[in-house]
């Protein structure tokens, strides 16, 4: 029996991955240097891998994202250079951004035209198997060609174009072969998702075209089960790799159709996507369970994590503040592959070390349960009598302007908080700091011209990690990063306890920033699901209990911003749809106490205007529940797509006010005006002009002030010419004050 293990971060143990890039964006090292210090990462990659697991593959190092380079191994796209590489992913004409399946990692969107001729334009996996040498026989890392497909915008024939495609997967393959490659790990865990019998049948036909048995190709799957495992037999797979962590369906099947002979199986039993450290005899136990159902010898199972490990933190080496009450019962990356290695010694009767690693882990984790909650949606017919009195209350103008919620944070401000946090600033002299920066805004903000206002949340380190720090019941790390995506990168609380509200979270400071303006300003909070996706979780409650209590915490801090004058509450759910799982036939229970958390959370007088914020979706198969969120006015990501998404709630007959964003934050160039106008004219078509919104895409918090104050004063001055354009000037309105005339 052996380890297999794949997806171990590229970020580094100190970010190195980050850094490099961030400093070859600006210009601080030349295209040279960083490749020697992607390299050297890599190395240490394969050093951890080494250290631990009998097989892992190699090439799994991407630069910024792996779609990308699929794309670019086919010809879909073709770079010159490093700069030609990165603006793929924040140039002008970047390519659209999604969430990965159900998580919280964003790859770029390739589009694949009708007339697409793919090509081998860049064998990305044989560069890496003569660049990193080794054991000859691991296998060399690729995205499968349905999954590629599925996660792209396909503009012709899906068939045709899969078809064509796999053709050039088999070149592919043949040059790996004649080059001294072993094996492929192929990873496909669109398989996983709701896969059309049609589809399935196409995958068949032209997988066994292309898996000529030229080369070990190790099928890899991943966030769910497979439900055409029958099917997926037919294709002459060296292994197959599924995840028996996220349920038990794969289990039920292999019970059901068994395993095929001269196959082995690739159980993804360690959890690759939470921090709760393993029972190493429950994973014993899974693992005979699985031997038994798919009646495999011991030679024929190869024990695995169940998803990728770039979803966690490297180590938990790098958290010496962890007491053993917490340090004992978490394992990151690097302890996921010291589990696998531990797995199979249990395995063969040696337990001693297994039992010692698992001591502290108590109770089994709740599977959850398929109760639909009430989503406690107010009807829709209400939202019309609660406009009239919100214009009454805001007296806001045609196309009121704001943003998002974050502003830039400098070098200056991380430094003044991380020496608040240290304890070597005294809170009197940090809050005053934050209050100088509130108040900075705030008037830059009146002198742009924005109808409503925002704090700016420069106390934030994190929209999770600060909310994390106040509550009780969540704990966060030192160095617990991990890529949301390109060198963006967070780290995820880890939910531990109970929570609870003992104190206000946002109230001091949102506060203080409407007292500075007559001008409305929100109070703004990150709400319960979005938390809670993007933070790990030890209990072994049912995610929805969870959930409640966040929703109840975050309600008891809006009331209080009400009772402080505050007229507008937006709640940020941008992880709404990552968090969903990717079956249909189970969205229907997370959906219900998902919605319910969030109307829990808004639960306010109707005089007050509620905002949500929503990004990087696909809204298209989640519309229906995205209208039982109370909520008043939706801001959503626009820009890369130039409106296309405004057209899914066109669709619905969509009544609500709505802020298409107008500005890409995510790449590195200002608001174009020809892009905000295009937008802004199909929202205007689909809505009517008196429903629409100006806004960023996002928060503001990693773009420069410069670029900041050229795309807020371009959105300022197109709302002005929207305004003439459409006769409104209303008196006594914001629309009127002198920065319009």
């Amino acid at each position: 029996m052996e380890t297999y293990a794949y997806g171990f971060p590229r970020l580094g143990r100190k970010r190195e991955f980050k850094f490099a890039i961030e400093d070859y964006w600006k210009g601080k090292i030349g295209e040279d240097k960083l490749i020697s210090s992607m390299s050297g990462l890599e190395e240490q990659r394969l050093s951890d891998y080494r250290k631990n697991v009998d097989v892992f593959p190699k090439g799994e190092f991407t630069y910024y994202d792996n779609m990308l380079d699929t794309a670019l191994m086919f010809g879909i796209y073709a770079v010159k250079n490093m700069d030609g590489y990165f603006s793929c992913g924040r140039g002008k004409k970047a390519l659209e951004m999604k969430k990965y399946f159900n998580t919280n990692y964003h790859y770029l969107v390739p589009v694949i035209k009708k007339d697409q001729k793919f090509k081998i334009a860049w064998n990305k996996p044989l560069d890496y198997f003569n660049n990193f040498k080794g054991k000859d026989e691991n296998p060399v890392a690729i995205v499968g060609p349905f999954t590629f497909l599925t996660l792209s915008r396909v503009e012709g024939d899906f068939y045709r174009t899969f078809s064509s495609l796999c053709k050039v997967y088999k070149k592919l393959f043949l040059q790996l072969k004649k080059a001294g490659v072993h094996a492929v790990h192929m990873e496909d865990p669109a398989f996983c998702l709701d896969v059309s019998a049609k589809k399935v049948k196409a995958i068949v036909r032209n997988y066994k075209k292309m898996i000529s048995g030229e080369l070990d190709i190790n099928l890899i799957t991943y966030y769910d089960s497979v439900d055409f495992l029958k099917e997926l037999y037919k294709v002459p797979f060296a292994a197959i790799g599924l995840d028996f962590v996220s349920n038990e369906d794969n289990l039920n099947s292999l019970e059901k159709v068994g395993f095929p002979e001269g196959m082995r199986l690739i159980c993804g039993v360690v959890d690759g996507r939470d921090v709760r450290r393993s029972d190493i005899a429950a994973k014993v136990r899974l693992l005979k369970r699985i031997k038994k159902a798919a009646g495999l010898d011991d030679g024929r199972v190869l024990v695995s994590n169940s998803a990728p490990l770039f979803h966690l933190p490297v180590s938990i080496e790098n958290e010496p503040g962890f007491g053993p009450r917490h340090g004992n019962i978490l394992s990151f990356a690097a302890e996921r592959l010291h589990e696998l290695a531990l797995t199979v010694k249990a395995y063969t009767g040696e337990t001693k070390e297994a039992a010692a690693w698992s001591k502290a882990v108590k109770g089994v984790r709740s599977a959850g349960e398929n109760r639909v909650f009430d989503t406690l949606s107010l009807k829709e017919g209400v939202y019309g009598k609660r406009r009239k009195i919100h214009r009454k209350e805001l007296d806001l103008p045609l196309f009121p302007t704001t943003t998002i919620g974050s502003f830039p944070q400098d070098r200056e401000l991380r430094k003044m908080r991380l020496r608040f946090r240290k304890g070597a600033l005294s809170r009197a002299k940090y809050e005053k700091f934050i209050d100088g920066r509130i108040e900075a805004l705030v008037r830059k903000e009146e002198e742009t011209g924005l109808d409503v206002l925002v704090h700016g949340e420069f106390e934030r380190t994190d929209m999770v990690e600060f909310f994390a720090q106040k509550l009780d019941g969540l704990i966060t790390t030192e160095s617990g990063w991990i890529i949301s995506y390109g060198t963006r990168v967070y780290r995820p609380p880890i939910v531990t306890d109970v929570i609870r509200r003992k104190r206000s979270l946002t109230a001091r400071e949102i506060k203080y920033a409407s007292s500075l303006t007559d001008r409305p300003v929100k109070g703004i909070f990150t709400g319960p699901v979005t938390i809670l996706a993007w933070s790990f979780c030890v209990r072994t409650d049912p995610v929805h209990k969870v959930a409640f209590e966040l929703a109840g915490a975050l309600n008891a801090e809006a009331k209080d911003l009400v009772k402080k004058g505050i007229k507008i509450i937006q709640v940020d759910e941008p992880a709404i749809k990552e968090f969903s799982p990717i079956k249909e036939r189970k969205k229907k229970a997370y959906f219900g106490w998902a919605i319910r958390s969030f109307n829990l959370c808004t639960r306010l007088p109707e005089n007050i205007q509620v905002h949500t914020h929503l990004c990087y979706s696909e809204f298209s198969g989640i519309i229906d529940w995205i209208l039982k969120m109370n909520f008043d006015v939706i801001t959503i990501e626009t820009a890369r797509e130039k409106g296309k998404v405004l057209e899914t709630f066109a669709r619905t007959g969509f009544k609500r006010d709505i802020g298409p964003g107008l500005w890409d934050i995510h790449s590195a160039h200002p608001a174009d005006i020809k892009t905000m106008k295009t937008i802004l004219d199909k929202g205007i078509s689909l809505f009517g002009a008196d429903r629409i919104w100006l806004n960023p895409d996002c928060g503001l918090k990693t773009r420069e002030w410069g670029e900041v104050e050229t795309s807020l004063s371009r959105i300022s001055e197109i709302a002005r010419k929207y305004r003439n354009r459409y006769g409104y000037l209303s008196k006594g309105t914001a629309g009127s004050r002198s920065h319009f005339s």
